[in-house]
């Protein structure tokens, strides 16, 4: 076969492989815009444009059906597109921010993420949760809500209604945390700093432990915005081990667990981004897409979940959602004021 024959069917193979894939990408991409521009219109920080994205997508998929044609382009979003915005999220970290909140706020840190993680897994046993469903829970719960679980069912391998349950329940008792934490932390007389470590170490999402923190002043926010940083950055070394864990349990029968090597991805970009400083403008651009392309992992979740599997889970999980949020915040509190 000659050189231009090879070429033809390179490019043809390729345009074959984009006119399967822009439908559904467009279909992402489509509900990712929509979901930025409620949380831009309603003004709410903490509304996630993350989980505006799934309710989206579950809305589009249940009452409508979800085009055939879009499904290759849903199934990119939720792997390919999904691990490269989790490598690009080590932009938004620096060995420095790690550095700066000391080694007894990264004890607390690693110590309420670990025992979180354990106890949520027993707990989901006691309960009768499926196991799947509650190590999506721990993880979303222990270490950054709804971009830990996704990124830990790449090798969980949990249904999408698994995934969607876990990420309702982290948003739910992330957003209770927001409002209880700041008042329970003024009613204490907590200081600033200690504060800010109980927040950044136990609420879920970013933008919630930005509301809860900033609540308690600039100082207790800064402290709490680089605590939550340093606890993202724990999800590499997580996946890693759930991981070698399903292939040691023979994950399996049902086909081998996947070696999550994006993670490796993210932990070189923290590097890069400790050593190399990005120009501003750059920087935001990065931060910006990396939320953007999260978006739309979610917003193909949401296209692929189906509401009558959803509900058919029962409020089990939703107890044990409860439970895990109240353990990591009790478990916090009581490490800050040992420190």
């Amino acid at each position: 076969m000659s050189m231009i024959d090879q070429g033809r069917r390179t490019s043809s193979a390729i345009g074959a492989w984009l006119g399967g894939v822009l439908p559904g990408l467009g279909l992402t991409f489509a509900i990712a815009c929509a979901a930025m521009a409620v949380q831009r219109l309603t003004g709410i920080a903490a509304l996630s444009p993350l989980v505006v994205a799934m309710v989206l997508g579950i809305a589009l998929r249940n009452l409508g059906g979800t085009p055939q044609a879009a499904r290759p382009g849903i199934t990119f979003s939720l792997r390919r597109v999904l691990r490269f915005a989790i490598v690009l999220l080590g932009f938004q970290l620096t060995l420095d921010q790690v550095r700066a909140v000391g080694l007894p706020g990264l004890a607390v840190i690693a110590v309420a993420l670990a025992a979180t993680f354990v106890f949520t897994r027993w707990a989901g046993r006691m309960l009768g949760v499926e196991p799947r469903l509650a190590e999506l829970i721990a993880a979303g719960t222990s270490v950054c809500g709804a971009s830990a679980v996704i990124a830990t069912n790449t090798v969980t391998r949990g249904t999408d209604e698994d995934v969607a349950y876990a990420i309702a329940c982290v948003t739910v008792f992330g957003s209770l945390a927001m409002l209880a934490l700041p008042v329970l932390g003024e009613m204490m007389a907590m200081d600033p700093a200690h504060y800010g470590i109980w927040v950044g170490a136990t609420v879920h999402e970013v933008a919630q432990v930005v509301g809860a923190g900033f609540q308690h002043g600039p100082e207790a926010g800064q402290a709490a915005t680089v605590a939550k940083l340093s606890r993202v950055m724990l999800l590499a070394p997580l996946i890693l081990i759930l991981g070698a864990a399903a292939r040691r349990g023979g994950a399996a029968a049902q086909g081998s667990a996947p070696t999550p090597w994006f993670v490796l991805g993210f932990a070189a970009v923290v590097l890069f981004n400790s050593a190399v400083a990005l120009p501003a403008a750059l920087h935001g651009e990065i931060v910006g897409l990396t939320a953007f392309l999260l978006t739309m992992a979610l917003a193909a979740m949401g296209l692929e979940t189906d509401i009558r599997k959803l509900r058919a889970k029962g409020l089990r999980p939703l107890a044990l959602g409860a439970l895990a949020w109240s353990f990591i915040a009790m478990l916090g509190l009581g490490l800050v004021l040992l420190i």
